[in-house]
C-alpha cells in the first residue's frame, strides 16, 4: 500500500482545512476564477477534474467487460444500488435537510442550489476511488474493473436523464445546455481520449506502460 493510500482519510482532511482557508484569506481571488465559465461550467474546475479523470479512463480496460458475465450477482447489486437507489436516496436526503431540517440556517433562495449539488453528487457513480477502495479491502481487481467499465458505459447514457428528472422533481431548473456540456467534457470526452491512450500505451510497451503513465 502506497504512503497516499495509507494516509488517504488525512490527506482528505488536510485538502478540505485548506480549502477553507484559502476560501477565507482570499475571497477576491476564488470570486475571480468564479467568472471564468462557459455555460455555467467552470473553466478552472473542468480543468481540475479533467486532470483528475483522465488518468483514471487510461487505467480502464473495456476488454474486461467480455467477463461480464462471470460473476453477475455482485455486478447486477452494483449497478442497482448506483442507478436505482443512490441517485434517488441522495435526492430525498437533499430535499429533507436543505427544504426542512437546515431551512433556518440556509437562505430559501440558497436551498435549491444545494439541493441541485447533491443531485449531481448521488447520480453520479464513484470510478477512480473504487480500485483504491477495493485495493484496500483486498478484492478482486479483475472484477472491480468490470464493474468500473460497465459503469463508466452506463453513465455516459443515464447521467443526464436521471439528473433532469431528479432536478425536475425538486421544482429546480434543469439547465439542459449545461448537463449535456458537462456530460460530454467529464465523461464522454475524456473516455474517448482514455481510451485512445491506453491503446497507444498498450502498443508501445503494455501494462508496464500504462502503469508508468497512471
Amino acid at each position: 500500500m502506497s504512503l497516499f493510500e495509507r494516509w488517504l482519510s488525512l490527506w482528505v482532511a488536510l485538502c478540505i482545512l485548506a480549502g477553507l482557508a484559502l476560501g477565507n484569506l482570499m475571497p477576491g481571488l476564488f470570486t475571480a476564477l468564479a467568472r471564468l465559465e462557459y455555460a455555467s461550467v467552470n473553466l478552472v474546475v473542468a480543468v481540475l477534474i479533467w486532470a483528475m479523470v483522465y488518468p483514471m479512463m487510461i487505467g480502464v480496460d473495456f476488454g474486461s467487460l467480455k467477463d461480464v458475465g462471470r460473476r453477475p450477482k455482485g455486478l447486477v447489486i452494483t449497478l442497482v444500488v448506483n442507478w436505482l437507489i443512490k441517485p434517488f436516496t441522495m435526492a430525498a436526503l437533499a430535499v429533507l435537510f436543505f427544504n426542512h431540517l437546515f431551512a433556518g440556517y440556509i437562505a430559501p433562495e440558497k436551498a435549491p442550489e444545494y439541493i441541485a449539488g447533491l443531485i449531481l453528487l448521488g447520480a453520479a457513480p464513484c470510478t477512480a476511488m473504487v480500485f483504491v477502495w477495493s485495493q484496500l479491502t483486498r478484492g478482486d481487481p479483475n472484477y472491480t474493473l468490470v464493474q468500473v467499465s460497465v459503469n463508466d458505459l452506463i453513465m455516459v447514457v443515464a447521467f443526464a436523464p436521471i439528473v433532469a428528472f431528479l432536478l425536475g422533481v425538486t421544482s429546480i431548473t434543469v439547465p439542459w445546455q449545461t448537463l449535456l456540456l458537462s456530460v460530454a467534457l467529464y465523461v464522454v470526452i475524456p473516455l474517448i481520449a482514455g481510451t485512445l491512450t491506453r491503446r497507444a500505451l498498450m502498443a508501445r510497451g503494455g501494462l508496464a506502460a500504462v502503469d508508468g503513465f497512471t
